[in-house]
């Protein structure tokens, strides 16, 4: 049985990926700064190391839908 998607529903689709890549983007260069390296030293405690990468994660999220919406108007106009 195949259902097909809506217009909407790959619209809803395709901004949760754009978001999905920017958060995995994000959480990868929260780490790469050094956050992880820091807590190995002991310098920042783990808890503080994952809410830095946390909030790498969310940064990047919101940036990839952002990219993901002008690049959506740009394409209708």
């Amino acid at each position: 049985m195949v259902i097909a998607m809506t217009e909407e529903e790959k619209e809803k689709a395709k901004a949760a990926a754009a978001a999905g890549v920017g958060a995995g983007v994000g959480s990868a260069s929260g780490a790469s700064v050094g956050v992880l390296e820091l807590a190995a030293q002991g310098l920042v405690s783990g808890l503080s190391a994952g809410l830095v990468i946390g909030a790498g994660a969310i940064a990047g999220a919101l940036l990839g839908y952002g990219i993901y919406r002008t690049v959506k108007k740009k394409k209708t106009t």
